[in-house]
């Protein structure tokens, strides 16, 4: 169990597809390394294993403490997470924790149906709904080398983060 650096932009393993990846004894290991790092970054919601150096097909969200959030099924700690449907789309603004002074206004689904295993390599396959929808689409991106920049439609979708005393903006 360890707290683990997030990788940075322009760092090249962030844009690579990871392949499935078998339940073995490294999942768990991966997991409390996720969730440690997870943790330790105020205000963010969810980590894919390949931000802290891990090619593993892992996630983890968690948008409980979020203000953003309405619903949510707690913390998902998901392994080769499949999107499945997607609908409900909307426009809004994310972060990412390997753009630190960065957010986009990014399209997203806002209904979404996901298939994985999950921290006991059991099936599951469920529904999610708004915010939490939209982290986990971010954070399955991460596993396809996909990053929050590639959806905008432009740089006028673009900002800053400002730096203020504030708490943090919401990070996917």
């Amino acid at each position: 169990m360890a707290i683990r650096p997030v990788l940075l932009y322009p760092h090249p393993s962030l844009k690579e597809k990871i392949v499935e990846s078998p339940p073995d004894a490294f999942t768990a290991q991966v997991f409390e390394d996720l969730a440690d790092t997870l943790q330790s970054a105020p205000g963010c919601v969810g980590l894919a294993a390949p931000q802290i150096s891990h090619p593993v097909r892992a996630l983890i969200v968690d948008i409980s403490a979020s203000s953003r959030a309405s619903a949510g099924q707690g913390r998902l700690r998901l392994l080769n997470p499949v999107l499945v449907e997607a609908s409900q789309w909307k426009i809004s603004r994310e972060g990412c924790l390997s753009f630190p002074d960065l957010l986009a206004n990014v399209k997203r689904a806002q209904k979404i149906r996901v298939r994985a295993l999950n921290e006991k390599n059991e099936p599951v396959d469920f529904l999610s709904f708004g915010f939490e929808a939209v982290a986990l689409q971010h954070e399955i991106d991460h596993l396809n080398g996909i990053l929050f920049l590639d959806r905008i439609r432009s740089s006028k979708d673009l900002f800053e983060r400002r730096k203020t005393a504030d708490p943090p903006p919401v990070q996917v």
